[in-house]
């Protein structure tokens, strides 16, 4: 297992796989071993979620959209947020991702929470921020929230994902995909 450079990172967005799509600025995206990806939306949790036994027993809490300022700014009160990212990330068989907030958020007291991007996946992922500094975080939409660092397998995954959430918030998405 390997970690992708940013010239494969690089290659692989502007060659015919097209890892990447829908960035705001790949040259200032572009990190050493990685990639940030920006925040497209935000949204709050309304209302109560579950995890059951298996997928059928799963509820997704609903969302309230949050609207920026006309300068393009956010004023996230301490609390816990659903963001949308910018970009659409599909990754081959070959590829897993994770990621980690930018460190600029640590120092403000903000987190960024997420899962693994298993080889297969397509879509423009969500990320949970959440504020921990009392006095609250304001953030700017394409503003460059996490970075993203694809692992090239020992092997191609056995089987791809296809979970619920492939697609998601892309023109491949399903109806019921968040």
């Amino acid at each position: 297992m390997g970690v992708l450079s940013s010239k494969q990172i690089r290659n692989l967005t502007e060659g015919p796989q097209t890892l990447l799509s829908d960035y705001v600025n790949l040259d200032e995206q572009l990190q050493p071993n990685g990639v940030d990806l920006t925040l497209g939306s935000i949204a709050k949790p309304i209302t109560t979620g579950r995890i059951g036994i298996d997928n059928s027993q799963r509820v997704l809490s609903e969302l309230q959209e949050l609207n920026f300022d006309e300068s393009g700014y956010l004023n996230l009160p301490q609390g816990v947020y659903i963001a949308r990212l910018n970009e659409t990330v599909a990754l081959p068989e070959n590829l897993m991702a994770i990621a980690k907030p930018r460190s600029s958020l640590l120092r403000n007291g903000v987190a960024v929470n997420n899962a693994v991007w298993d080889a297969g996946y397509i879509g423009k992922s969500q990320v949970q921020i959440v504020v921990h500094h009392p006095e609250g975080f304001v953030v700017a939409q394409n503003a460059r929230i996490i970075q993203m660092v694809f692992m090239t397998l020992d092997e191609s995954a056995e089987f791809l994902y296809s979970g619920q959430y492939q697609g998601e918030a892309t023109s491949e998405s399903k109806e019921n995909s968040k």
